[in-house]
């Protein structure tokens, strides 16, 4: 890679060695192993999970696929032609990572890797953006797929559209084409070790770092791309659009009808949205009927018919191919309904993602009961306002929302600062918010709560147990007598 940040990092297109990927369960490492393994090459893996006997059936996936395992005590590191791939959250006192310097192995960390492979790429596509990476890249790889392009997809979740009884955790898939999707993520800052053919930015927000940096990042991220697919719905993108003034660029919106692409006639309903979509420099017009509920999934529908455009598909063919997406899994999932109780398992954990969440969910009657798992204790630090802005204000009136500690699995982070805050804030505010021990209290008040009509709403990242927890909820509503 030319970029001199990463001028040290192994090349790893021409490592033929076994790879051992530390960390290997996360929802990042996992599908970049699958691809590794895919093209070929020998892949064994370790992680905290694994050691500690969570989501067990992850890794039984993992090791149908001829992945060996470890446990992460530097054991399954022997051999100095091993490439070590950590993931964000792996730490040099790792015993994997001692065991690798040790014997000199060479190391990538996942971003470094995955820019190697989206870098190298014939065509790539770049998904960005604080909210929507994972609907926006499932979307353009379900359309790619469906019309014969035969794509390799990096998703950081289950693309529900390839999930099947031997592959249940479909977050990758690897085509023969040229085309190589990926979402690419900016709060560590790698994403500025990409260099897409097509750079797609949905929206900046808040998140893990100050605006300024993140207007930097991304300002940078679209600009070395050949084609910026950008969000005018999106104040933040909006503005950096003019800034940039690519050359190529494809705007979208759903309420801005001078963007390249936007909609008319839009009839919004609980399980999915209709609208005509219409490009500005054709004239054409083509009507599409989604099945994934919510505005903000539709504004994610529009960035990937852009993408697509830009592939050099038909406005009909990005269409018709949408219209059968059904979803990403953990975004707005329903997992049941018991005694008139519906329980839906959802990823929001940033104040967008979460109120774009409450938004949908309110198109539905019914009181909501949400249990928010924070996803770390940094997070509540730097956006405390804004979450406990957000919950007041997008909360109804008879909601209630319940929050454990922040997930948390080892290392050095201040945690002085945890869910009492936020439940303290929003309460002020004038709605209900509780913090309570841990999940399990969390469980009990919500099965106590639960009365017909009511949705139960599990929201939260970084923790793929959340999933256990919502269908335990769902299960003891249907066993409690109302």
């Amino acid at each position: 890679m030319s970029d001199s940040k990463t001028a040290l990092v192994p090349n790893t297109l021409e490592h033929a060695g076994p790879y051992f990927f530390c960390g290997i369960g996360g929802s990042g490492m996992l599908p970049l192993a699958l691809i590794v393994k895919a093209r070929g090459n020998d892949v064994e893996g370790s992680d905290r999970s694994l050691d500690a006997g969570r989501t067990a059936g992850k890794f039984d996936f993992l090791k149908a696929r001829g992945i060996g395992l470890h446990p992460q005590d530097g054991s399954g590191v022997t051999r100095k032609e091993q490439l070590l791939v950590t993931s964000a959250a792996v730490e040099d006192t790792v015993p994997d990572v001692v065991a690798a310097k040790q014997l000199g192995c060479p190391q990538v960390t996942r971003p470094q890797l995955l820019a190697q492979l989206v870098n190298s790429a014939k065509v790539s596509i770049a998904v960005g953006g604080t909210s929507g990476k994972s609907t926006t890249t499932g979307m353009i790889g379900w359309i790619l797929y469906a019309t014969r392009r035969d794509p390799t997809v990096m998703n950081g979740a289950v693309m529900k559209n390839f999930v099947a009884g031997d592959f249940p955790f479909a977050s990758a898939i690897v085509g023969e084409g040229d085309i190589f999707v990926s979402e690419v993520d900016e709060s560590d800052g790698s994403i500025a070790l990409y260099n897409p053919t097509i750079a797609v930015l949905n929206n900046i927000a808040l998140d893990h770092k100050s605006m300024d940096e993140l207007r930097r990042l991304f300002g940078d991220f679209i600009g070395k791309a050949q084609v910026a697919v950008l969000n005018l719905d999106n104040e933040e993108t909006k503005r950096l659009a003019a800034e940039v003034n690519h050359p190529n660029a494809l705007t979208y919106s759903l309420t801005d009808t001078t963007a390249d692409f936007s909609i008319s006639d839009l009839v919004t309903q609980p399980d999915g949205m209709s609208c005509i979509v219409t490009e500005r420099s054709t004239g054409e017009r083509q009507r599409i009927c989604l099945q994934t509920p919510g505005r903000h999934n539709l504004s994610n529908g529009l960035a990937a018919i852009a993408a697509a455009r830009a592939c050099g598909l038909s406005l009909r063919e990005a269409t018709m191919a949408l219209m059968n997406f059904v979803g990403i899994r953990r975004r707005l999932e329903v997992v049941g309904t018991a005694k008139d109780v519906t329980v839906i398992d959802d990823f929001g954990h940033n104040p967008d993602k979460i109120s774009a969440t409450l938004a949908t969910l309110h198109q539905f009657p019914g009181r909501l009961l949400v249990m928010w798992q924070p996803h770390g204790y940094g997070p509540i630090r730097q956006m405390k306002d804004q979450f406990i802005e957000m919950f007041a204000r997008d909360l109804g009136a008879k909601d209630i929302l319940l929050m454990p500690e922040p997930a948390y699995f080892g290392g050095t982070v201040d945690r002085s600062i945890g869910s009492n805050v936020i439940a303290a804030g929003v309460t002020a505010l004038g709605k209900t918010a509780a913090a309570l021990p841990d999940r399990v209290a969390c469980g009990d008040r919500l099965v106590e709560l639960a009365q017909p009509g009511d949705l139960i709403v599990v929201m939260g990242a970084r923790d793929d147990t959340l999933s256990e927890f919502a269908a335990d909820v769902l299960k003891r509503v249907g066993e409690k007598d109302l």
